[in-house]
């Protein structure tokens, strides 16, 4: 039986899911994608490559697991920011902008986010299994929000406008992640191009 790490065993599952968080992280970020396999995987975290199955059926569902665990603090800080109905849909978007793309300064995240990572991201589920579709869905709310208020114009398909916006928003993490002293720039371009999109001009 595997040694146990931590206090419990919860523990020594997270410090294990932490390891192959990195070690996954490491090999993307040296080699392509299609290269690695759950053998590399497991060798670099130190692990048994059995015992990596036990957390993974799959390369697929271990990139999705990874994604999932690295997208949960951004997922919950834009919840929070969505959440405050009090302040203007124009601030919280604001707000929402430099969360995500402060989120794909996160090391965990920057994979996603690389020139060529389209494979990697291919292997993320689209739809209601995605990781990113919680912050999908605030940000609808949010612009729903904003056209009953008459901050922005009304959109027509909101899904649709907030897909394609979301476009700005991966071009922005691509360019920080080829480059991180350019998150401050980005944002606000970024702010400027969505917002311009959205808010109601006079008249």
């Amino acid at each position: 039986m595997p040694r146990i790490r931590g206090a419990n065993i919860e523990e020594h599952h997270e410090m294990v899911w932490t390891d192959i968080e990195e070690a996954t992280r490491q090999l993307l970020l040296e080699r392509d994608y299609d290269s690695i396999n759950m053998g590399h995987i497991a060798a670099r975290a130190g692990l048994a490559r059995n015992t990596l199955y036990n957390y993974a059926r799959d390369k697929s569902a271990l990139v999705l697991a990874l994604t999932q665990r690295a997208s949960r603090p951004s997922v919950e800080r834009v919840a929070t920011i969505a959440a405050r109905s009090a302040d203007s849909a124009t601030e919280r978007m604001r707000e929402i902008i430099d969360a995500v793309l402060e989120a794909s300064m996160d090391q965990a995240m920057q994979p996603m986010f690389r020139p060529g990572s389209d494979k990697l991201v291919a292997e993320v589920p689209k739809g209601p299994d995605n990781p990113f579709q919680a912050i999908v869905v605030e940000v609808e709310n949010v612009v729903r929000e904003g056209v009953a208020r008459g901050e922005f114009r009304d959109v027509g398909d909101v899904r649709l406008t907030v897909e394609l916006l979301s476009g700005v928003m991966r071009a922005g993490a691509e360019r920080i992640g080829r480059d991180a002293s350019a998150l401050a720039e980005t944002g606000a371009e970024a702010r400027e191009v969505i917002l311009a999109s959205l808010v109601r001009r006079p008249g």
